[in-house]
């Protein structure tokens, strides 16, 4: 009787720890980030405002031909857009010239930051998606 209490409490023990270990990112973890990733060129810069369906991730492969390319949306839209799962129709978005951006070292750096950071907040959530880590590891690997 002793060991199935024993084992029963170990069981729960590794759940709770399993429990607490994951927990969302918040909206001060998206701006810290932000603030880490600092330096955009906003420059030729077009707006684009939300419409009711739309995701970030649709925006991003619309606007930039690149679902990935979303948290490059946020950081450009800093105020405005700080969790990617609270868009609302009216927000008034920043599409940057990305290949302008890309051109430029201190531009690059940032969205290189704003990719692996996007890639280590996925990470912290209760079912992360590894398509999304890795697709984020990949983008901020060319630049």
């Amino acid at each position: 009787m002793k060991k199935i209490l024993f084992v029963m409490a170990l069981v729960l023990s590794i759940m709770l720890v399993m429990g607490c270990k994951s927990t969302p990112p918040t909206d001060d973890d998206y701006v810290k980030l932000y603030d880490k990733s600092t330096g955009l060129i906003l420059d030729g810069a077009k707006t684009y405002t939300v419409v009711h369906g739309d995701t970030l991730s649709t925006i991003a492969h619309k606007e930039m031909g690149n679902s990935f390319y979303y948290p490059i949306i946020m950081l450009a839209s800093r105020g405005v857009v700080v969790n990617p799962d609270k868009i609302m129709p009216g927000m008034e978005l920043t599409i940057i010239d990305f290949e302008k951006n890309k051109a430029d070292d201190n531009a690059r750096k940032s969205m290189k930051n704003c990719f692996l950071g996007f890639a280590d907040l996925e990470r912290t959530k209760a079912k992360p998606d590894q398509r999304l880590i890795s697709g984020f590891r990949k983008e901020a690997g060319k630049l």
